[in-house]
């Protein structure tokens, strides 16, 4: 059976490597629930300075990815991983919003379509690659950064944290921020405690030391729906009031 793969096309492959090969995600990789691999996109230039880039047509500061290393990088990807149904990601101001439901739909088209990352730097890339050759825009707010291999690694953390296994518990992944749900309503995680019991007068909620395991999910749902109502009120829906 074909596992989850990601695969990012990036100038920067070093950033891509330590993220994808630590902690959560490196001891995930390493029990074989997903493979990733990295691909430095001047390695698909033809031209002897290996240059991507080159200066807008009509002017302007900044400079542009150029289309054709972008083309070859995609269609040789797919011909080696033998799967023309990949989806070509790229990770743009423009994109859609990045949330939990959407990181929910990439996943479960794992393993089936790959998943293929542009990291864009400098002014964006050539639009006719995006036109052409890209399956879907996604952006992780209305800010931009330096470049794209941050918000990639946060989309592919994202999907990965929800494949079985990964976080080594199911339940885990099911109580956190976005998928622990009442009614109609996405909820924010409810807060946590942990020792001492008591710090500078500082103390846990009694319930969470009570031992009685009733009380403690009756009181985490309904610290997930305060917090919620107060912290993102457009996530919380009037069914939950009361």
């Amino acid at each position: 059976m074909n596992k989850p793969s990601f695969h990012f096309i990036t100038l920067f492959p070093e950033t891509i490597h330590i993220w994808m090969s630590t902690s959560i995600l490196g001891r995930a990789h390493k029990a074989g629930l997903f493979n990733f691999k990295i691909y430095q996109l001047r390695d698909y230039s033809t031209d002897k300075h290996l240059n991507v880039d080159d200066v807008a047509y009509g002017g302007g500061g900044g400079m542009v990815l150029r289309i054709e290393p972008l083309v070859r990088a995609i269609e040789t990807i797919k011909q080696e991983i033998g799967n023309s149904s990949a989806k070509v990601i790229y990770l743009s101001p423009a994109g859609e919003k990045l949330n939990h439901n959407l990181v929910k739909s990439f996943t479960a088209i794992l393993p089936n379509s790959p998943l293929i990352f542009i990291c864009g730097h400098y002014e964006g890339v050539d639009q006719r690659f995006i036109d052409n050759w890209v399956d879907k825009e996604i952006s992780l707010g209305d800010f931009v950064v330096t470049g794209g291999e941050l918000p990639a690694l946060v989309m592919a953390d994202a999907i990965i944290r929800q494949l079985d296994g990964t976080l080594g518990s199911q339940t885990t992944a099911q109580t956190e921020s976005f998928s622990l749900t009442s009614g109609q309503s996405q909820l924010l995680e409810y807060p946590h405690y942990t020792r001492p019991s008591e710090f500078r007068g500082l103390t846990v909620p009694e319930v969470l030391l009570s031992g009685n395991h009733q009380k403690i999910e009756a009181w985490r749902l309904e610290q997930a729906k305060t917090r919620t109502a107060n912290k993102r009120p457009d996530l919380f829906h009037p069914s939950n009031l009361g």
